[in-house]
Formats: structure tokens, C-alpha cells, sequence
């Protein structure tokens, strides 16, 4: 896991505020709402399964515009990407924040320019995603998400670092895939006949020899879950959320 100021577990998860404890505070950097908002979810949920009322965690969210994202990822001006991310941080941190985080897969190549002069630190999803399935002995995995992210080394590195590849569907998949995330899924909704087109894009990277795969899309879970998909899933989204909340019970 990817962190600065030193490790995570150097800051204590709970505070105690006029003998009073307090629990530890995430900050949630948004990109595209709707991802943001599925995110929210995904921490409050997992929150309640693992710990007790009293020891929920406060959340705050913070968002730039998306179109500024979108602008500065287009022009490849990831300098920009990382002041938008900070920016969020910065604000995050006045809000109490202990330490923040972002869903937004697009956006993860600017996570470490973000961290630089951040006040608090961040957790790293792509790390994370590469334990998990490095944790689970996979070899070949598939991914989905924006052309973009399947595309690049997002997860290509992490993953190939321990020696896991990574297949990402061929040139038309992708453009549906792409076309389906930006036309539906940010709008927070989708087509039944969009999710068919995927899970069938999933079943051909399993017949091509995938052992799981990726969810590198925020929004991916408004389509795709562990029930209906032909392969395991790793929900990128749904893993850092179980990270932020394990986070909060550290000492």
C-alpha cells in the first residue's frame, strides 16, 4: 500500500478528544459522482458489517468539477490532475480528515503527484487490487474499465511486478466497454442490453484463459458483481473500501 509521511500505521486510527474517542476520519477525493456516491456506499456498508455503531467512521467528500478531470486527462496534463486531486486534499484534511483516498481509476496515475505537499496521506487503490490478487495465486486476469485505464499500466505494472498478466478485452470490446461507462454508467444508470455486452466481453477473457477480473471502473458495480460475472471479481471500488475501514481500526 502506497502512502506518504512515513506508513499509515503511524497514525493512530481512533483519537481520544476530551476523554472522549474518537473514530478515525476518511476522506473521499470524487472525480465522477457517481462513482463517489456508489464509493460512499461501499465504506458505510462494509463500516457496519465490521464494526460497532460507536466506532463508525466519519466520512467526508470533497469534488472538483468532473469536466476538469476529463479536460486535463485529455491534454495527458497529469501535473494538473495531481493539483485537482491535492486541492481535494487539502480541503479534506480541514475537514478532520485523518487520511484520503480516491475510487476514480482514470485519475490513478496522478495519485502520486497528488501526494506530494499532500497534508495527509493517501491510500492507493492499484496496490491494493495487486494484493488481493496476488493473495489469491492468480496468474492471468482481465480488466474493465475505461479504454484508457485497460489500456495502460494502471495495473499493468503493479500486477506484472508480481509477475500476474494482465488481458484486456480486444480493440471493439473496449470501445463498447468505453462507450458504455461514458454514455451510461456516470449518469448512474445502464441498459440491460450494455450489461449483457459485458458480462459476454468477460466471458470471452475467461475462454482466453483469465483467472479473474478487474472491475477498474468506479461505476462497474451498477453492471457487474460477483453473482452474475462468469470470472471472480475484484472490485477495485470494493477493495478500497474494506482497506479505508480496516485503516480506521489501526492504533
Amino acid at each position: 500500500m502506497t502512502t506518504r509521511a512515513g506508513t499509515l500505521g503511524s497514525r493512530r486510527g481512533r483519537k481520544e478528544v476530551s476523554g472522549e474517542r474518537v473514530s478515525s476520519h476518511i476522506g473521499i477525493v470524487g472525480v465522477s459522482p457517481e462513482g463517489a456516491a456508489l464509493f460512499y456506499r461501499q465504506v458505510t456498508r462494509h463500516a457496519s458489517r465490521v464494526l460497532p455503531p460507536n466506532e463508525q467512521p466519519r466520512i467526508s467528500v470533497h469534488n472538483e468539477p468532473l469536466e476538469a478531470y476529463i479536460s486535463a486527462i485529455r491534454k495527458d496534463d497529469w501535473h494538473t490532475v495531481g493539483k485537482l486531486l491535492r486541492r481535494s486534499a487539502e480541503l479534506l484534511a480541514r475537514c478532520g480528515a485523518d487520511f484520503c483516498l480516491t475510487p476514480d481509476n482514470a485519475v490513478q496515475h496522478g495519485v502520486q503527484l497528488a501526494e506530494v505537499g499532500s497534508p495527509i496521506p493517501w491510500l492507493t487503490m492499484t496496490e491494493l487490487v495487486a494484493e488481493a490478487i496476488s493473495h489469491d495465486s492468480r496468474k492471468v486476469v482481465g480488466i474493465v474499465g475505461t479504454r484508457m485505464v485497460m489500456y495502460s499500466s494502471t495495473y499493468q505494472t503493479h500486477l506484472g511486478l508480481r509477475g500476474i498478466q494482465v488481458l484486456a478485452p480486444d480493440e471493439d470490446a473496449a470501445d463498447t466497454i468505453d462507450q458504455i461507462i461514458f454514455g451510461e454508467l456516470v449518469y448512474g444508470y445502464t441498459r440491460p442490453e450494455s450489461k449483457v455486452a459485458v458480462l459476454n466481453i468477460i466471458g470471452d477473457l475467461a475462454r482466453k484463459g483469465c483467472e479473474g477480473v478487474i472491475l477498474a471502473s468506479s461505476e462497474a458495480s451498477l453492471l457487474i458483481t460477483a453473482e452474475n460475472s462468469p470470472l471472480p471479481v475484484y472490485d477495485s471500488s470494493e477493495v478500497l473500501a474494506e482497506a479505508s475501514v480496516r485503516r480506521t481500526t489501526q492504533r
